[in-house]
């Protein structure tokens, strides 16, 4: 009978943490996409290049990996940045977060919004400067944002900006 009740305990714990989070909002971002940053970011870079959001660990996560084919910046501006954006929903809450690192250093970790069904919304809470993170498709075409706030402002302003089509 132990055996059995173990054997029943085991199971059921397993079976719980194999079940896959619900990543059904983030459809409309899976694949890879093209991107081509304009003028009306602040970072003062033009770049070309491509980015893929896919379900990793077995549907457990969804990554983002990029890169940069073309990148023309600023001396402060870094052309060979590499970052992994990494989704994800922890056991009992529904919120799906974020973790975003980066080859300078940079670890984010972000709440995610859905404002509409083409949108979604990457927002920090940890005290200092705030960061925003979003992506909405119109039609075919798929923009990104990249967000600040500072500490004090109430308002937040445009690092990049991209656009680009699925692959």
């Amino acid at each position: 009978m132990r055996r059995l009740l173990f054997l029943f305990a085991f199971m059921s714990v397993r079976m719980v943490a194999q079940a896959p989070p619900s990543f059904a909002g983030f459809g409309f971002l899976l694949g890879t996409w093209t991107a081509a940053t304009n003028v009306q970011g602040s970072a003062g870079a033009t770049s070309l290049g491509t980015y893929t959001f896919q379900a990793d660990l077995n549907g457990t996560v969804i990554t983002r990996t990029g890169s940069a084919d073309t990148c023309k910046g600023p001396a402060s501006f870094d052309c060979q940045h590499h970052d992994l954006l990494t989704i994800y929903q922890d056991m009992g809450d529904a919120t799906p977060h974020a973790l975003y690192a980066d080859n300078e250093g940079h670890v984010l970790h972000y709440d995610i919004s859905f404002p509409d069904a083409k949108t979604v919304v990457f927002l920090t809470s940890a005290p200092g400067p705030k960061f925003r993170l979003m992506y909405h498709l119109e039609g075919a075409v798929m923009t990104g944002k990249f967000q600040i706030e500072p500490p004090g402002a109430t308002v937040f302003k445009s690092y990049l900006e991209w656009s680009g089509t699925k692959k």
